[in-house]
């Protein structure tokens, strides 16, 4: 006895649109394309989703989920480095998550991402009048960080590594005029041999530090 397809659920069309983005980025992502990998015809998806930028935020918030869900480990600053390093790692695997959670600082997902920080900020003690500049300082590096490395790896050439990328950048980082670039020139190596996932923690890091500060 023959099976049918299963059924066109939400679900679905969400799951096949990370698939899309994840191969062709926003532009690729399209309800032909997405039809013809679902076997059906565009009005049934539209049946599900009204329209592409529901379709992203709902694409988002599914790749996302197991982050925002995720128990935190040890204290708020522990929790605060977990979700920066699900951002990050996230955003890495589908650089198109970088993109939509700087687009609309409303939508759902960004405001949740918010929320979790900014509970972790208040369980820190900070002094209540702090305490938004201290959240917004988080939310604005991790989204910025995460998303300029993940737009860094979709500009890179096909079969291009990434040592080779900073090893060229940190070639033109020495070649600078010392009088013009003497810091540039001092850090050049540190470029060359960096890890992005360890910087963008250090950086968590200091700013943890000094929200430490206003507790």
């Amino acid at each position: 006895m023959k099976t049918g397809r299963p059924s066109l659920s939400r679900e679905r069309i969400v799951e096949a649109a990370i698939v899309l983005l994840d191969s062709a980025g926003e532009g690729g992502l399209t309800f032909r394309a997405l039809s013809a990998r679902l076997r059906t015809g565009a009005g049934a998806i539209y049946w599900h989703v009204a329209n592409k930028d529901e379709l992203l935020a709902a694409a988002t918030s599914a790749v996302l989920a197991g982050v925002m869900d995720a128990e935190a480990p040890g204290g708020p600053e522990e929790a605060v480095r977990a979700v920066a390093l699900g951002l990050f790692d996230a955003i890495d695997e589908h650089p198109w998550i970088g993109t939509q959670l700087s687009r609309l600082a409303s939508q759902t997902t960004t405001l949740r991402v918010f929320e979790r920080l900014g509970q972790q900020v208040r369980a820190l003690g900070v002094l209540v009048e702090a305490q938004f500049d201290a959240a917004s300082a988080l939310l604005n590096y991790i989204l910025g960080v995460a998303g300029q490395n993940a737009a860094n790896a979709r500009t890179q050439e096909p079969g291009t590594s990434r040592a080779d990328v900073l090893g060229e950048e940190s070639a033109v980082w020495s070649s600078l005029d010392p009088g013009e670039f003497p810091f540039l020139r001092g850090v050049a190596a540190q470029l060359r041999d960096h890890d992005d996932r360890e910087q963008f923690l250090a950086g968590v890091n200091l700013i943890l530090a000094g929200i430490s500060r206003h507790t």
